[in-house]
């Protein structure tokens, strides 16, 4: 098959974030299919657009055997809110021309946030290729969680804008997948689609990437970390995630020197949040900033307990974290501080982490102190967390099931014929 995917935070060599699409479509590239993606030049985590693309308006490369079609965005993305959203139209508009010169597709892929990349993903399958069956991928509810954080206003104009197009997009795509069973009971609930059209194929973790390896490895020298039990929060540092309340945490645990918080990861809020930590003088958290793909493996390896946390929000009760599988891969226990799905996941299916309650510094400590001082615990939750992984999420062949899908619909847009 053709496959053209429309993902604006497609990653490029080297960068931090989700790699969800850049496994996939290396793996369905190894199986034989011809794979072009409809990607933005900046870099998510750092707000910047490499020097390479600046003045074009789309750049064609290569990513390994997967074509990457760089769509213009404009440098006003990190500056401002408003810069944000002017960042995001000039995508919109450059993506939508790739469109026209991308190779004619057999299905078409546009995965959200943000939500404008259905718009380029239905000119591509509508106007610039007509007749190809499209995918709309939820990876979060969309403007829902940027209502929920604050980020928007419920009945801001815009607000209403990307409702719609969220509609748009679940009425017009001739499927929708969805990352959890709760993002399926939403848009059901909503009625913006039925059961029939929504499947169902969420994130995991790169099963050849992300194994056990030794705890003493060259990181630990690297980033100071000596003989401390290192509970590790790898992701972004923005609003939604709430990373303020590992400040809180630290403070709590300032009687330990044996336990570290360290952080991995890049956004808006980063340096702030090292300032805070320095101003408060607090030494036993640390700020490393964004680390590439490839040494996340290692990284995660030398911790003792990942982080996963978030605001206290009943939107997050909806997802599933994409660092949880890396960390269960390396047979790292997690340490859970979002409810909903992800606890049911995390801690009561696979047996493979703690719960404590998002945005309380004091549960989080004392479920770190728990960790800390029951070694055969976290070894024996690291064990069941890979194993589950091993058994349902591994990366390979969640892309084997994506496959399915699509020629499922290839097949059925043929017969119709």
């Amino acid at each position: 098959m053709k496959i053209l995917v429309v993902h604006q935070y497609y990653l490029m060599p080297g960068m931090f974030g989700g790699s969800r699409f850049n496994e996939m479509t290396r793996m369905w590239s190894e199986r034989g299919h011809q794979v072009t993606v409809i990607a933005g030049t900046v870099d998510h985590g750092t707000g910047q657009s490499p020097e390479r693309y600046r003045g074009k308006w789309v750049t064609k490369e290569m990513d390994g055997p997967v074509t990457v079609l760089r769509s213009h965005v404009p440098d006003t993305y990190g500056k401002s809110y408003a810069g944000r959203m002017w960042a995001f139209f000039g995508f919109t508009l450059s993506a939508a021309s790739a469109a026209f010169k991308a190779e004619r597709p057999d299905v078409v892929v546009a995965t959200s946030p943000p939500l404008i990349a259905v718009i380029p993903g239905w000119v591509a399958a509508r106007l610039a290729h007509r007749g190809v069956p499209w995918i709309f991928e939820m990876r979060d509810l969309w403007p829902e969680s940027a209502v929920t954080t604050g980020v928007l206003r419920a009945t801001a104009p815009l607000t209403r804008i990307l409702y719609a197009l969220e509609k748009m997009a679940c009425r017009s795509a001739d499927m929708v997948n969805v990352l959890t069973p709760a993002f399926q009971e939403d848009i059901e609930r909503r009625g913006l689609a039925t059961a029939d059209k929504i499947c169902f194929v969420p994130n995991g973790a790169d099963l050849e990437m992300f194994v056990p390896g030794p705890r003493n490895n060259s990181i630990r020298a690297e980033f100071g970390w000596g003989d401390r039990f290192v509970a590790m929060y790898a992701g972004a540092h923005s609003l939604a995630n709430a990373v303020s309340q590992l400040l809180d945490t630290a403070e709590l645990l300032r009687d330990r020197p044996d336990i570290l918080i360290a952080c991995v990861g890049d956004g808006p809020l980063r340096a702030s949040l090292a300032a805070d930590a320095e101003k408060r003088g607090l030494t036993n958290i640390v700020f490393h900033g964004p680390q590439p793909k490839t040494r996340m493996p290692e990284i995660v390896n030398a911790c003792d307990l990942g982080l996963a946390v978030l605001q206290n929000n009943p939107t997050f009760r909806t997802v599933y974290p994409n660092k949880v599988f890396d960390y269960m891969a390396c047979a790292k226990p997690a340490l859970l501080a979002i409810d909903g799905v992800a606890r049911k996941l995390v801690c009561d299916e696979a047996k493979a982490g703690i719960f404590a309650e998002p945005e309380n510094p004091a549960a989080i400590a004392a479920a770190i102190l728990a960790m800390a001082d029951d070694p055969a615990k976290c070894a024996e939750m690291g064990r069941s967390g890979r194993a589950w992984v091993v058994a349902n999420a591994g990366r390979d062949a969640l892309a084997d099931r994506y496959l399915d899908i699509m020629r499922k619909l290839v097949d059925r847009k043929s017969a119709k014929r």
